[in-house]
C-alpha cells in the first residue's frame, strides 16, 4: 500500500472538507505559497478557488478577527499561522473573543473557528521564529487544543476540529511533514471521543508526549525495548480538554512515568500531565519520581551548533531516563 506523508495527510484533511461542507474557507498568510507552509495546501486554491483559499495581508490580528466573526455567522472558517510566533498578534481575538463566546451567550451562540498554528523551528531562525507555545492555549478554557504526531491524526484531527462546534486551536510541526504511514479511509470522529493513544506496549515506563515529541518518544522507546527496558508511549493528541485517564492505568501498571515536551518546563504541559497523574495514585505507588524532559529554560539559539545542545532527540532522552530511573 502507498504510504502518506504527514503534510500531505493535512492537504488531505483540507480537500475532505472544502469538497463536502461548502461553509468551510481558508484564509492566512502564504497559502498560495509553498514557502509558508509546504506541501500542505498544494493547489487547493486551483481546485477550489481564491475566494475560498485566501492569502491575506501579512496581518495576523485582521484575519484571526475575521475568521472568527465568520464562524459566529455559521460558516466554518480555518484560518492558517504559518509560524506560531507571529499568532501573538491575534491573541485579544483567541482568548477574549473565541473562548469566552458560548459561555458568554449561555451556549446560544457558538464560535467554531479552526485556528491552524504551524511550530516552525531549526534551521538557524532564532528565538523569535522558533517557539511552541501550546502550553499557553491549553490553558485558556473555552479553547480546545488539538497536537497530532500522527500520519492518521493529522488528517483525521484536522478533520474533526472543523466539524467541531467549538473554537479549536491546530497544532501542526514542520519537523514531522516527511514521516509517513499509511492512511485508513477517513471516517468523521467527534473531538470529544479522542483520549490519549498508546502507540507502543510496555511495562517498565510510561512515556507521555505530544507532536514532534512523540516521534522522539518512539525512537527512544525502540532502542529500550532492544536492552530490556519496556517503554509504553502515549501521544496526548488533544491538550485541553486533558484526558488522564488512559496514562494513570498505564502509570500504575508500569509505576514509572517521563513527560517529554517540546516546551519549556515551568508552567508547561509536562507539569500538567505529572500533576493529573499524581493526584489520582496512592502514595508511594511509583518507583521512581515522576520526570519531565523539556526544552532549556533559554530562548532558541540561531546558532546551528547551539541549537544541537538546546533541541531534545532520542539520545538525551535515552540517557536521561538511564541517569534517574531504577529498572
Amino acid at each position: 500500500m502507498i504510504k502518506t506523508s504527514y503534510s500531505e495527510a493535512i492537504l488531505s484533511g483540507f480537500d475532505y472538507l472544502l469538497q463536502n461542507y461548502p461553509e468551510v474557507f481558508v484564509l492566512g498568510q502564504g497559502l498560495w505559497s509553498p514557502w509558508y507552509v509546504g506541501n500542505t495546501m498544494k493547489n487547493l486554491d486551483k481546485k477550489y478557488g481564491k475566494e475560498r483559499i485566501i492569502d491575506t495581508p501579512v496581518s495576523e490580528s485582521a484575519c484571526t478577527g475575521a475568521a472568527i466573526g465568520a464562524s459566529i455567522c455559521g460558516m466554518k472558517p480555518i484560518v492558517v499561522h504559518p509560524r506560531m510566533d507571529f499568532m501573538m498578534y491575534a491573541m485579544d481575538s483567541i482568548v477574549n473573543q473565541a473562548a469566552k463566546w458560548s459561555y458568554m451567550f449561555g451556549g446560544q451562540l457558538n464560535a467554531p473557528v479552526t485556528i491552524r498554528s504551524i511550530i516552525n523551528r531549526g534551521g538557524s531562525q532564532g528565538a523569535q521564529h522558533s517557539q511552541a507555545l501550546h502550553s499557553w492555549f491549553a490553558h485558556i478554557p473555552g479553547i480546545r487544543v488539538v497536537m497530532p504526531s500522527t500520519v492518521q491524526d493529522a488528517r483525521d484531527l484536522l478533520i474533526s476540529s472543523v466539524l467541531c462546534p467549538d473554537p479549536v486551536i491546530y497544532i501542526d510541526d514542520k519537523w514531522l511533514y516527511n514521516e509517513t504511514d499509511i492512511l485508513e479511509p477517513i471516517k468523521e470522529i467527534s473531538l470529544n471521543s479522542v483520549t490519549p493513544q498508546c502507540l507502543k506496549k510496555g511495562d517498565k515506563i510510561t512515556i507521555v508526549s505530544s507532536g514532534f515529541s512523540t516521534l522522539l518518544a518512539l525512537k527512544a522507546s525502540t532502542f529500550l525495548n532492544r536492552v530490556g527496558i519496556g517503554a509504553e508511549v502515549f501521544d496526548l493528541r488533544v491538550l485541553n480538554p486533558f484526558n488522564s485517564k488512559n496514562i494513570l492505568d498505564s502509570v500504575l501498571k508500569t509505576k514509572r512515568l517521563l513527560v517529554i515536551d517540546s516546551g519549556w518546563k515551568a508552567c508547561g504541559m509536562s507539569s500538567e500531565v505529572i500533576t493529573s497523574i499524581v493526584e489520582q495514585i496512592p502514595t508511594n505507588t511509583l518507583i521512581n519520581p515522576p520526570r519531565r524532559i523539556t526544552l532549556p529554560n533559554s530562548p532558541a539559539p540561531s546558532s546551528e551548533v547551539h541549537e544541537k545542545d538546546y533541541y531534545l532527540n532520542e539520545e538525551k532522552i535515552i540517557k536521561f531516563i538511564n541517569a534517574y530511573y531504577v529498572f
